[in-house]
C-alpha cells in the first residue's frame, strides 16, 4: 500500500490518500482543499476508486462533493447516525468561517460493521466507533496493518466529545474494546496530527489505560 497524507484546511486534518501497485485509489476524509486534492491524484495519475468518510464534521468532508464531481466516484460513509452532521453542513461551515459547505448525502452510508470495502487489492473492514460522533467509522487494512480512525484515537490524546452526539464514556470504550485489540503493531492514521501505533498508545495515552 502507497499512503500521502495531505493536511487540509486550517483544522490541518489529515486526509489519507492511499494506492495500490496498480494505482487503484481510495480518499479517506477530504476535508478541504479539493483544487489541491484533484491536483495531486493527477500528478500521480491516480485510478480514484471511492471516497471515504470516518464522519460527517465538515473537516472531514468539506471537499467530498467537488471531488465526486470531477472523479465520477461514490462518497461512501459514515454510519447514517451522523446525518445531521451532514444536513447542518452550510451552519457548520459558517460558523467556523470556512468556505461554504453545501449539505449533501453520501451515496452509500456504512450501518454493517465488518463490512468489507475493497479498492485494488485493499481491504478495509468497517469498524462503527462512535463517541466523537454517533456515526462514526474506522477503516481498518488488516493485512497491511493500517487503521484509519478519524477523530478517535490521537498520539496521547483521544477525540473530542463536546459536540452534539459525542459521549465520552462511549469513546473510551471504543477505544478499549474495538481498537486496543487490534494489536500493538496496527499503525493508527489520526485525524490530526501524527500517527501512532496501538502498542504505543496502551503504554503512553494518559486518557486510556
Amino acid at each position: 500500500m502507497n499512503i500521502e497524507i495531505i493536511p487540509v484546511t486550517a483544522f490541518q486534518q489529515n486526509c489519507s490518500l492511499i494506492w495500490d501497485e496498480k494505482r487503484n485509489a481510495a480518499i479517506i476524509d477530504p476535508g478541504g482543499d479539493a483544487e489541491k486534492l484533484i491536483k495531486r491524484i493527477e500528478e500521480l495519475d491516480l485510478n480514484l476508486q471511492a471516497i471515504l468518510l470516518t464522519h460527517g464534521h465538515l473537516d472531514h468532508v468539506g471537499a467530498a462533493p467537488k471531488l465526486k464531481a470531477h472523479f465520477k466516484v461514490e462518497i461512501i460513509g459514515p454510519n447514517s447516525q451522523d446525518e445531521y452532521w451532514f444536513n447542518v453542513l452550510p451552519a457548520q461551515s459558517q460558523k467556523f468561517g470556512l468556505f461554504e459547505i453545501p449539505a449533501f448525502t453520501p451515496d452509500r452510508w456504512l450501518n454493517n460493521e465488518g463490512e468489507i470495502i475493497q479498492v485494488g487489492d485493499m481491504q478495509f473492514e468497517v469498524l462503527h466507533l462512535p463517541g466523537h460522533t454517533p456515526g462514526h467509522i474506522g477503516f481498518i487494512e488488516h493485512e497491511k496493518r493500517i487503521a484509519f480512525t478519524g477523530d478517535v484515537l490521537f498520539k496521547q490524546s483521544i477525540g473530542r466529545t463536546d459536540f452534539q452526539g459525542g459521549d465520552h464514556a462511549t469513546l473510551l470504550s471504543v477505544i478499549k474494546e474495538k481498537l486496543y485489540p487490534l494489536g500493538d503493531d496496527m499503525i493508527i492514521v489520526a485525524g490530526h496530527g501524527p500517527y501512532t501505533t496501538i502498542g504505543q498508545e496502551k503504554q503512553h495515552n494518559p486518557f486510556v489505560r
